[in-house]
């Protein structure tokens, strides 16, 4: 029989805040987190804006041996890592436990253009001291995208399974599932999983720019990321990184751990259709949440809340809106959805951890955070977005989407677990 899977800690730093509290305030609140970059010189883009986390400082517990190996999106990594596990009660033991392990969702760090250009000539110039910071062993160790989820598995002294995993705007939700599976199987009592993830610089945006998938609206920044509104024209590029604590749940009941949703399902699959967009019809983002439905014991009419992908960008909210349609049948039209990154901009290998985050939190407290931006219907995409201002609601069922770049799909149920204390003691 499998073992039952439960949230036990939550941390993020994201635009919004640097911590969990302070992003879910000013979700609530309806805050844009986008602003001009600032980040390095994005003059000549034709997409000139992000969401950037601001008056980021690393965690004072950090030693400064250990910060001289972090990215940027490693630090964000470790800060969340560290407010999930104190949240959870989580501290390292005097030995390698192998029943703690990690998940992390995490990818390329590129190095910053200018200087890796300044570097260069230094270097060539025969001033090999000076180029030994950019070109030696602690920056090769800063851009690798695992050295945060390895340096979280020494803090915590996490023996047990490890996975780092790129898929791109999935790669938290996956690690989530990842997570799940192996308390599941009874791999490990505890694992931490999320993302992180930094891609505001020269490469990442000229790249997204090229393709025609960032919003341009550079003179009103705040109003760019519009998710499920007509006039929308692309996504916002954020950073940030999100972490939750997975628990077999005996295991949590034992140490009297604060519970606060129970993840009940996961399902991946893949469109096998186009990089860049989903299937029009919602091809098999239709599958992934049927089968994540299936796995929790959830019927359409069960689901209260829908933490959605919804990006901004013109086809793909179509798309999920045909898969939600497709999965839910008529109760589509009963549930509610709503887009963080209408506020937070796509954390990338983060986001699906913040669509994680946010459904948890609305079930703590009975509220829906908003779609903001949403100013002009599209009679294409009739799902009740939560427009613009936050909503009580009862949330006893959610669902969380992460719809790739690339094509894969994952879809995570959750369940509330209040009233079940009782009954499983």
């Amino acid at each position: 029989m499998k073992k039952r899977v439960v949230v036990t800690g939550l941390g993020c730093v994201t635009p919004l805040g640097l911590n969990t509290e302070q992003t879910w305030r000013n979700m609530l609140a309806g805050k844009s987190g986008t602003d001009t970059i600032t980040l390095f010189d994005a003059s000549s883009m034709d997409s000139r804006i992000a969401a950037e986390v601001k008056a980021f400082e690393l965690h004072p517990s950090l030693p400064v041996k250990l910060t001289k190996l972090l990215s940027r999106s490693s630090g964000f990594g470790l800060n969340a890592f560290l407010e999930a596990t104190q949240d959870a009660g989580l501290a390292a033991g005097d030995a390698p436990n192998p029943d703690i392990g990690i998940a992390m969702g995490c990818g390329l760090i590129y190095p910053d253009l200018q200087q890796f250009q300044e570097t260069f000539i230094t270097y060539f110039k025969n001033d090999e001291a000076t180029a030994e910071g950019f070109f030696g062993p602690l920056d090769i160790l800063k851009r690798s995208s695992v050295t945060g989820a390895t340096l979280m598995a020494q803090w915590l002294r996490a023996a047990g399974p490890m996975y780092t995993i790129n898929t791109a705007c999935a790669s938290s939700a996956h690690s989530i599932g990842t997570a799940f599976r192996a308390i599941q199987a009874g791999e490990a009592s505890v694992m931490i999983a999320g993302g992180y993830d930094s891609m505001i610089n020269y490469i990442d945006v000229l790249g997204f720019s090229l393709l025609g998938a960032l919003s341009t609206r550079n003179d009103a920044p705040e109003q760019a990321s519009r998710p499920f509104d007509r006039e929308r024209d692309g996504f916002v590029i954020g950073e940030g990184a999100t972490m939750i604590v997975l628990e077999e749940l005996e295991h949590a009941l034992a140490r009297n751990a604060h519970i606060y949703a129970e993840l009940a399902g996961f399902s991946s699959t893949m469109n096998a259709y186009r990089i860049t967009d989903s299937p029009p019809d919602g091809g098999e983002c239709i599958t992934v949440i049927r089968q994540a439905m299936a796995e929790a014991g959830v019927a359409p009419d069960e689901v209260d809340y829908i933490s959605v992908h919804g990006t901004s960008t013109p086809y793909n909210d179509y798309s999920e809106t045909m898969a939600i349609r497709a999965a839910l049948g008529e109760a589509a039209d009963q549930v509610a959805v709503s887009s963080v990154k209408s506020m937070i901009g796509h954390l990338t290998n983060a986001s699906g951890g913040i669509n994680f985050i946010s459904s948890v939190l609305a079930m703590r407290d009975g509220m829906l955070p908003p779609t903001i931006n949403y100013e002009t219907p599209d009679h294409k995409l009739t799902l009740d977005c939560v427009p613009n201002a936050a909503r009580q609601a009862k949330v006893e069922t959610a669902l969380v989407n992460a719809f790739a770049f690339g094509g894969t799909n994952v879809c995570l149920a959750v369940k509330s677990f209040e009233g079940e204390r009782n009954d499983v003691n």
